[in-house]
């Protein structure tokens, strides 16, 4: 077993994903536990930052805002202990869905057509452009929080008016409705694909943390040539953002079975309905061993 030091599990925070956090957190450390590391929870929201000194070492199980999108990250650095997942940039730019999707764009990934949107937005417009259904989401939040799928023409305003109280920045998404995928990167190697096949609308917050039956299927039931193709360009979009270490990278179809990549996680969740730990499992990884290895691949700079 590696010696790892006195690791900080970090896990809370003060974000909208607080409570996801908390239940990833404390999964994490107790995994860490059964196996003899020298882990200790750490709420950022409830203790001082100086006090990580103490430790060797960082888990991040935060999500969302001031642990996914490069805050912690860059005090971690000044403070020279080595953390996991990615550093200060790919952190701060995969939590902007807006630049994610510029810089996707700029190396030729495909991705669903989008219009950012503000009080000066032609709505009307904007939902023939687009067509409809359409999706209306934050650029900087996570876990679905503030996503509203629009339907019928003159409700993208109101979906707009809700996105902009998590974040000024709106994003109209146009809708790809041929299945929804995510590629869980651990290192060098994109794990196998999981579909995913809510039995709400779409793969909003209560399908992903409440709900037990949201369908995922592992194998996913693509053809084993294109799966691998996927895999290869999830671990292309990972890598273009700057990212290292572990994350996921999502991806929708669409009726042709055409690929858009739509966003990536930087800090994925570790609940017991999260996806990493699901498409860990089917490579033959247990979630004791993934925990040990997104741990070793912790690094300071």
């Amino acid at each position: 077993m590696n010696d790892f030091g006195k690791v900080a599990v970090l896990l809370g925070g003060k974000s909208a994903e607080r409570e996801v956090s908390l239940n990833s957190g404390s999964r994490v450390l107790a995994a860490l536990q059964r196996q003899g590391i020298d882990a200790h929870p750490f709420d950022p929201a409830e203790r001082k930052l100086d006090e990580l000194a103490a430790f060797d070492r960082a888990f991040i199980a935060l999500h969302g805002r001031f642990g996914e999108d490069g805050t912690i990250q860059g005090a971690l650095e000044l403070m020279h202990i080595p953390y996991t997942g990615s550093g200060v940039m790919a952190s701060a730019v995969g939590m902007d869905k807006w630049r994610t999707k510029l810089l996707w764009r700029s190396v030729g990934l495909a991705i669903p057509d989008f219009v950012m949107l503000d009080v000066r937005s032609d709505f009307a417009a904007v939902e023939k452009q687009l067509g409809l259904p359409l999706f209306v989401k934050p650029a900087c939040e996570g876990s679905s929080i503030g996503v509203s799928m629009v339907r019928q023409p003159g409700e993208l305003r109101a979906a707009w008016l809700e996105a902009a109280k998590h974040d000024p920045l709106v994003i109209a998404e146009q809708g790809v409705l041929g299945g929804e995928y995510t590629v869980a990167i651990l290192g060098d190697e994109a794990l196998p694909i999981i579909k995913i096949e809510p039995a709400t609308e779409f793969y909003d917050y209560e399908a992903k943390y409440l709900r037990d039956d949201t369908a995922y299927r592992c194998p996913c039931g693509l053809s084993e040539a294109r799966e691998l193709e996927l895999r290869a360009q999830a671990l292309e979009a990972f890598r273009v953002l700057g990212c290292r270490g572990w994350g996921r990278v999502d991806f929708l179809m669409d009726a042709q079975g055409n690929a858009y990549f739509l966003e990536v996680n930087t800090s994925p969740g570790m609940t017991d309905h999260s996806l990493v730990p699901m498409a860990a499992r089917v490579a033959g990884i247990s979630y004791e061993q993934l925990v040990v290895r997104v741990l070793a691949l912790a690094t300071s700079g």
